[in-house]
């Protein structure tokens, strides 16, 4: 019998590559190729931790995966010293079965090559795998917790044009404005625990931009909140315990706060507690201040087409949004 890591030829006329990958795939690995074509780059720890019980079995299931010409990977290198675990993307047969499982044709030629000429030289690739690990430990978080499933993660790449954001029935005052006032999230998702389903945005912060800039953030989700039909919690992610005070510090300064469901939560404590982000971590901010610290599935949204798609009943509605209504410019 053949070693199952060891995807050598049977004799005989070889098989083709596409062939031999149909071969060996398992779901698990769908999903892998799944997640670097919609997030482009993972790391070896990553993938580990939101799917496998060791590291050393993650990284014998990428090596074949490799091996099979299914991924590739790139090993940075560190300013000080040493490197950075593996990062992994799609080689162009993951293009191929990724695009076919998904009736979308056939990729380009050199699909491989660009995506790797763009991630391994984009100066914001430490933001794209924040803002990936942010799910990677929910998933982690759902593989140890029954009754928990990340039921989606939707990547940054969706909403590069903000008008998307609207559904049938949003405001078309909004949708004339080109949504040039709507907010551009780096990922949104579901996340599903106890029998109920809550939809999220996030933003990853790194800690460099002015406080100022993620103000806005928080005002641009209120504009979305006030041109749609329904409203999801906005998630911030912040570097530190000082970082996530200043923002709620400068957010109530403002005379006329946005009427918008913000929540944030800090690395410095999800680390030290180890409660994940799908703990009691998230901090409400602005009018919603009151609500305290609460855990992710409790965190409060208005959607009843969410609702009705994923069978849940909305424990906590948001009752304070505003009507649809321009804005007033």
């Amino acid at each position: 019998m053949r070693n199952p890591r060891n995807p050598q030829q049977p004799k005989g006329r070889p098989l083709d590559p596409l062939t031999r990958l149909r071969n060996h795939i398992n779901d698990r690995d769908l999903l892998i190729l799944s997640w670097l074509y919609d997030h482009h780059a993972l790391t070896s720890a990553q993938i580990a931790h939101a799917l496998f019980p060791s590291l050393d079995y993650a990284q014998r299931r990428l090596r074949l995966l490799t091996e099979l010409q299914a991924i590739s990977r790139f090993r940075p290198n560190k300013l000080d010293g040493g490197s950075y675990p593996y990062h992994y993307l799609l080689d162009q047969l993951g293009f191929v079965y990724i695009l076919g499982e998904r009736d979308e044709g056939l990729p380009r030629r050199d699909e491989a090559r660009r995506r790797k000429q763009s991630v391994m030289t984009r100066p914001d690739l430490r933001h794209l795998l924040g803002g990936n690990q942010f799910f990677i430990d929910l998933a982690g978080q759902a593989r140890t917790t029954p009754g928990a499933a990340l039921e989606t993660w939707r990547p940054a790449a969706a909403f590069h044009t903000p008008i998307n954001l609207l559904r049938p029935g949003d405001s078309m005052a909004m949708a004339a404005t080109k949504g040039v006032r709507l907010p551009r999230p780096d990922g949104a998702g579901v996340w599903r625990q106890d029998g109920r389903a809550v939809p999220f945005w996030v933003e990853y912060d790194t800690g460099t931009e002015r406080l100022e800039v993620l103000a806005e953030k928080v005002f641009k989700y209120a504009t979305l909140a006030r041109a749609a039909v329904w409203a999801w919690p906005a998630l911030f992610l912040l570097p530190s315990q000082r970082r996530e005070d200043n923002l709620h510090h400068e957010m109530a300064t403002y005379l006329r706060p946005p009427n918008a469901l913000w929540f944030t939560a800090n690395t410095e404590h999800l680390t030290a507690s180890g409660l994940g982000p799908a703990g009691r971590v998230w901090r409400a901010g602005g009018p919603l201040r009151p609500l305290g610290v609460l855990p992710l599935i409790d965190l409060p949204y208005l959607d009843p087409e969410h609702d009705q798609r994923h069978h849940v009943a909305n424990p906590r509605p948001w009752t304070a949004k505003p009507g649809i209504e321009p804005d007033e410019d």
